[in-house]
């Protein structure tokens, strides 16, 4: 089949972000202006750059995240495992605005070294980010919708030593999941190694 996105599909339910996966989980943590915490997952989430180690999240809507963002220039990213999935899914709630979810989700929170806003004290890791920067995302007509992207340098990294195995980060052992199209996730279950061709290191 081929379809015009804006012109629909045609089927029950939209193809294009089952298509578009997996995708890692941005769970975003978040301090306002004013000392209230906020954790929500972004499933339009990526790292896009290693030296210095660079991420970006989008978010489509004027949320409590992009707001606090603006204010203070910074967040941390948790990394979003199988063991918290249940947690996670309560934060992604529109809580209403004041309400901090890392209470509601009954999450402990941990002091970060190098920005304000809390991590997850139970995260197999977490990265602390200041913004570089802030943009609208406009379509081809030049429409943003309130779809905006922040874009961070990665300053800090927390890992948990039992995420570590033999100097690798172990994502099978960290469970790490990952967001897929309509309610669906994915555990990973097995890694395969093929190194490129020129047979450099990854660092």
């Amino acid at each position: 089949m081929f379809y015009h996105p804006r012109q629909g599909h045609g089927l029950p339910h939209d193809p294009f972000r089952a298509i578009v996966s997996p995708r890692p989980i941005g769970w975003i943590s978040t301090r306002s202006a004013a000392g209230i915490d906020n954790l929500a997952p972004y499933s339009f989430f990526n790292a896009i750059a290693g030296h210095p180690p660079m991420v970006m999240f989008a978010s489509e809507g004027h949320k409590h995240t992009i707001a606090n963002v603006r204010e203070t220039g910074e967040f941390v990213v948790n990394l979003a495992t199988r063991a918290l999935a249940e947690p996670l899914n309560r934060t992604s709630i529109a809580w209403p605005e004041g309400v901090d979810e890392f209470e509601v989700a009954g999450l402990a929170k941990a002091p970060c070294r190098l920005v304000a806003a809390p991590r997850l004290a139970v995260a197999a890791a977490a990265l602390e980010c200041r913004v570089t920067a802030i943009h609208p995302i406009p379509d081809l007509s030049g429409d943003t919708a309130e779809r905006t992207m922040a874009i961070a340098e990665v300053v800090g990294i927390h890992i948990d030593d039992a995420a570590l195995t033999d100097g690798h980060f172990d994502m099978l052992r960290a469970g790490t999941i990952a967001r897929c199209g309509y309610w669906d996730y994915q555990t990973s279950e097995s890694l395969f190694v093929m190194p490129r061709p020129d047979h450099i290191e990854p660092h």
